[in-house]
């Protein structure tokens, strides 16, 4: 969501002090829970001392709190009908009886996840990062750890659809070699949430160095790899578990690969043939045998 109050928070987080800094990255990730929750549970949640959040409300230039509240209260208010009544479900925080309530959990929280995908702010998003991909000339891809399986998804359904698709990836160091001609009307699709890879940064810098365009798909419009991108595509990753989610990171990618290949057309139809035939010619897939009629 953005709206003035946000747009302050962004443009003045570089000058912030560590602890604002955390608190300042709550407000814009979280504008529903701002407007709903108690200061002491937004403090809990953002892992800073409740004094963090007023003194950050007032370094914003309200008197307290509970004025900046009342903004993103206002701004909710006025969102998309996606936010309206979901008070109960975001302040509800039950103990957990038993795996049913567990699962059903974390799948109430995928979804909220996944809703903002349907948003208006979120398609714009999504629709220019895949102009530029579609206009690029090579789409580089990249991301480590758990964010590799999502760069690998966006390079392996891209060369079906017949984009020029380049994976970062290698053994004994051989990874950077791959970026040897990387440079104008080149695009590097970038994953990386928290806690950020240092090595996905590198690469990213350097694309833009050599005139790049980055697309990145991370957890926050204030993560590091935001003030370098083209486009930032946020995707949450808080669930109820110890653990964090990639499930709406698959979904951009998933988003992405299926505008491409819409505006690909019939390159897109043609090239999925082709790899059809290919994998065929090497009996690749254990297809279902037909069944005789009795």
């Amino acid at each position: 969501m953005d709206f003035p109050v946000a747009s302050v928070i962004k443009d003045r987080y570089d000058r912030l002090p560590r602890q604002m800094k955390v608190a300042a990255r709550w407000l814009v990730d979280h504008p529903t829970e701002v407007a709903l929750l108690s200061m002491r549970e937004q403090a809990r949640r953002a892992r800073v001392p409740p004094t963090t959040l007023s003194r950050l409300a007032k370094r914003l230039g309200f008197d307290g709190f509970e004025k900046l509240k009342e903004v993103f209260a206002d701004s909710v208010r006025g969102g998309p009908e996606s936010f309206v009544g979901r008070e109960e479900e975001l302040l509800a925080r039950r103990e957990n009886e038993g795996d049913g309530v567990l699962i059903g959990n974390t799948v109430k929280v995928l979804h909220g996840h996944l809703s903002q995908f349907a948003q208006p702010s979120t398609i714009a998003v999504l629709s220019a990062a895949a102009d530029l991909m579609v206009e690029a000339r090579r789409i580089f891809c990249i991301g480590v750890r758990s964010s590799f399986p999502v760069a690998y998804l966006m390079h392996y359904v891209g060369s079906l659809l017949g984009s020029p698709t380049i994976l970062i990836h290698g053994i004994e160091g051989t990874a950077n070699d791959a970026l040897r001609s990387i440079g104008f009307r080149d695009i590097l699709i970038a994953v990386t949430v928290c806690p950020y890879s240092r090595y996905t940064m590198q690469v990213a810098e350097f694309a833009v160095s050599r005139g790049a365009k980055l697309v990145a798909v991370t957890d926050s419009e204030l993560s590091p790899i935001a003030k370098l991108s083209d486009v930032v595509i946020s995707v949450p990753t808080e669930t109820p578990s110890i653990f964090y989610t990639m499930t709406p990171a698959f979904a951009a990618v998933e988003c992405l690969v299926e505008l491409i290949a819409s505006r690909r057309g019939s390159c897109a139809l043609q090239a999925l043939a082709a790899n059809e035939a290919h994998l065929a010619e090497f009996d690749t897939h254990v297809l279902p045998t037909p069944r005789k009629r009795k």
